[in-house]
């Protein structure tokens, strides 16, 4: 992968607060012209630094916004049983974040549902039925306090 100079960084963080930004208004604020500017971005892009863009929603109007973190644990952590697991949670669309933790538990979750009632749905035959879940523990959110536009 190709080294990031001052450049590269100003257009990522510009990007991430608004990934709709112009090459015009992204090239005005670095300080580069568009043609520049537009080949770093492209560069960034094939390199992998930029993984996609994509719409942030708004839950409450959508009605899913009743959010659940779950710990997992696991009744086997060898490869084979992680990458299985690893696979089947990508089938869940009602899992938004999936990360793998070095604590007494093996995978925190985010999993968002319209209400209490599609959570226990999308827990009882869903979650519980993945390869190798021995015990999960949920936690429901009471707010959500947005703290950037990644949520």
């Amino acid at each position: 992968m190709p080294t990031l100079d001052s450049f590269d960084h100003k257009i990522l963080t510009l990007l991430q607060s608004d990934g709709r930004m112009t090459v015009t208004e992204l090239s005005n604020q670095i300080g580069l012209s568009k043609t520049p500017c537009l080949n770093r971005i492209k560069k960034l892009e094939t390199s992998g630094y930029i993984k996609g863009y994509k719409a942030i929603i708004d839950h409450e109007l959508v009605e899913n916004n009743h959010i659940a973190f779950v710990q997992i644990k696991m009744n086997d952590t060898k490869t084979a049983a992680l990458n299985s697991f690893n696979r089947a949670i990508k089938e869940i669309s009602e899992v938004e974040q999936c990360h793998m933790i070095a604590s007494n538990f093996d995978y925190l979750l985010k999993v968002r549902t319209e209400n209490m009632e599609s959570y226990r749905k999308v827990l009882g035959e869903k979650i519980s039925s993945l390869p190798n879940v021995q015990h999960s523990s949920t936690f429901v959110v009471m707010e959500e306090i947005v703290t950037s536009a990644y949520s």
